[in-house]
């Protein structure tokens, strides 16, 4: 069911979103999309072309984007919101908690070029929070695909699926990393690798790098257990204490804040079932500087080598 290497030809994962938006569509007249101004980053265009009476633009106004996705929502049809995740989830994140969760409809909040993807436009618009504060909403299932094919199914379960949900579409070109047999189950996550000396737990653009940390540790006598975990929400807990009990230390990896994403969800299942020593990769307490995405990967140690070191000094408690 899982690869054990990457596909190294990189994807964008908003073409695989677009694509099954589309076949979506063409089955089920109550698909609708929903943007603010960002069809064309959304990718989008074609679908437009295709429907034009069932894309809203509702202009620079996420508050209002998804409001009208609620509404849409009330009247029977399944919208899917489709923004950059910066704005989508910071400028609308009243109306995500009582529009879309509080009333737990089957709302679908795509957001797009998430993490550091626009990295040269600086801090106000990496989407480093977005798991942290989304998380602690109620009904809100999170949900953070590796690769166009763990997207693509990802937005084919969020159309039947009849609460909120939260999806990162990644920008940044990621490989294939799932196996040709992959299915994606909500809750459940998939182990790419075996190892019994300590579990890297990664999710979207960073799991190819945790594939490729754990083929350093082993030439290094480590075997490394590589989960992928695409739903941060709800949480994979029988295999995040699975790999507590049997690796005996874990690393988690994300493009995100290490504060309250996927690394606080690890943590606090952890602690709650079998205590282990558990090292953070990712973005720390900080406002993240301007730079290319790649650079700014590198910069914090969300890279192979970075993971390396962290699985080092978990192994060492």
């Amino acid at each position: 069911m899982s690869a054990t290497t990457t596909d190294q030809a990189l994807h964008d994962c908003r073409d695989a979103y677009a694509t099954t938006l589309i076949e979506l569509a063409e089955v089920d007249r109550r698909v609708v999309a929903v943007v603010n101004d960002s069809v064309g980053s959304s990718k989008l265009s074609e679908f437009q072309r295709r429907y034009p009476d069932r894309l809203i633009n509702v202009g620079i106004a996420e508050q209002d984007m998804v409001g009208v996705a609620a509404g849409l929502a009330n009247g029977g049809k399944i919208p899917f919101v489709s923004a950059a995740s910066c704005f989508l989830t910071a400028r609308a994140l009243e109306q995500i908690k009582v529009d879309a969760a509080y009333s737990n409809r089957n709302i679908n909040l795509c957001g797009m070029s998430p993490g550091m993807a626009y990295g040269e436009l600086g801090p106000t618009h990496h989407s480093i929070e977005d798991l942290a504060w989304l998380r602690a909403i109620p009904n809100l299932s999170v949900v953070v695909p590796s690769d166009p094919t763990e997207t693509a199914q990802a937005i084919r379960w969020a159309a039947g699926h009849p609460g909120p949900v939260f999806i990162r579409v990644s920008r940044m070109g990621v490989p294939t990393v799932n196996a040709e047999d992959y299915r994606f189950v909500a809750g459940r996550a998939v182990r790419l690798r075996e190892g019994t000396d300590v579990t890297i737990i990664a999710n979207g653009t960073v799991v190819s790098p945790a594939l490729e940390a754990a083929d350093l540790l082993s030439g290094l006598g480590i075997e490394a257990r590589v989960l992928s975990m695409p739903t941060v929400k709800p949480l994979d807990v029988d295999a995040v204490v699975a790999a507590a009990r049997e690796t005996g230390a874990i690393v988690t990896v994300e493009e995100a804040l290490t504060t309250g994403g996927l690394g606080g969800a690890v943590a606090e299942t952890v602690v709650q079932h079998h205590p282990v020593p558990v090292r953070f990769v990712g973005v720390p307490d900080v406002f993240a500087p301007t730079g290319s995405a790649r650079w700014l990967l590198d910069h914090f140690g969300i890279s192979a080598a970075g993971i390396v070191d962290a699985a080092h000094l978990a192994r060492r408690g």
